[in-house]
């Protein structure tokens, strides 16, 4: 962005729903340190809960409710971190309220909300976006022009791990009726990141699942054209693990950390034979980056990056791996 921008982007007001830890711990500080805006207000349902948040990040403005602050005037976007099961719901609410939202993934709980989030931005003409802040890393760049080069000849696997042990029952990774479940809070990941390399949609969809009201344990396969084949396993009752690899004819892709790449300083491995070569690539705050993105689609009226017809894509792939789980057969993937 020019310097003009970097002014224009400066003066967006967010307003935040809801006291989640991922806006305590990460967005707001992105906010903050990229240039994109400044946090104006909070809400919660709990008047008190949003005053004592407020206070504790130096936010101005603190509301006992979402309407409160969806109308109140004092914001010119929405970072929507409430539970999965309300994304929805709120994601169109501020819209018709005339607020861009960058939305937590899962967009929606499911592809056919999706669809109604993208109806609505259409509707309003307002951007939304999906808050999906690994593929903002220049890794991922770097990665898939080496890909277009044919640097590992013909991609035909792909392998990806997100998993860690959520203690708390009642958070929402655990909680049906928050919408939760390893596939919605981590798995999403990696369909994401299967879909970002392959470069186009799935066809099929196979999964297996470990269930006690969500999925805590998913393993599926996704099935893209011209035979490439997408493996992952995602968890919430399991050791934290972040992997991820693409291999083709020629080599294969590693990444030490897919998820998290670096803010310093960022790598990944190209093997080919017996051959082993390091890629630096600079570091990033890839918050920091989605942030700043969102901002600049607010201030300019421009699309961000990732169209969000991406997550309902995201989504409809998910549904297709919680039926092939459900159903104990390979699944269609309905088109976005």
């Amino acid at each position: 962005m020019n310097r003009r921008d970097d002014c224009v982007t400066a003066g967006i007001r967010w307003g935040i729903l809801g006291t989640a830890g991922i806006a305590r711990e990460a967005l707001i500080p992105a906010i903050r340190s990229g240039g994109a805006g400044r946090v104006e207000a909070v809400a919660s349902r709990d008047a008190n809960k949003a005053r004592r948040f407020a206070d504790d990040l130096g936010i101005p403005l603190s509301f006992g409710s979402y309407d409160e602050l969806l109308y109140s005037g004092a914001v010119d976007a929405i970072y929507n971190p409430l539970p999965n099961i309300l994304h929805a719901e709120w994601t169109v609410k501020a819209l018709d309220a005339g607020l861009p939202v960058l939305c937590e993934k899962p967009l929606a709980m499911n592809a056919a909300e999706g669809r109604a989030i993208v109806d609505a931005a259409r509707r309003t003409g307002l951007p939304v976006a999906e808050a999906f802040m690994y593929r903002f890393h220049p890794v991922f760049d770097s990665v898939r022009a080496a890909i277009a080069r044919g640097e590992i000849g013909r991609p035909s696997t792909l392998r990806s791990v997100f998993t860690f042990m959520q203690d708390d029952g009642a958070a929402t990774p655990a909680s049906a009726n928050l919408g939760g479940g390893s596939l919605r809070d981590v798995g999403c990941y990696c369909v994401g990141l299967s879909r970002l390399l392959a470069g186009t949609e799935p066809l099929t969809a196979t999964a297996v699942e470990r269930r006690d009201g969500v999925d805590f344990t998913m393993s599926g396969i996704l099935g893209f054209p011209g035979g490439l084949l997408a493996q992952f396993e995602c968890s919430i009752e399991n050791h934290e693990r972040h992997e991820a690899e693409i291999s083709g004819t020629e080599g294969t892709i590693c990444f030490p950390d897919p998820w998290f790449p670096g803010v310093q300083s960022a790598r990944y491995l190209l093997r080919r034979g017996e051959s082993e070569q390091t890629i630096a690539i600079p570091g990033a705050d890839h918050y920091a980056l989605e942030a700043i993105d969102f901002a600049r689609a607010v201030a300019s009226g421009s699309a961000p990056r990732w169209p969000i017809q991406d997550a309902v894509a995201n989504l409809a792939a998910m549904d297709a791996l919680f039926e092939a789980a459900r159903s104990g057969r390979t699944v269609r993937v309905a088109p976005a």
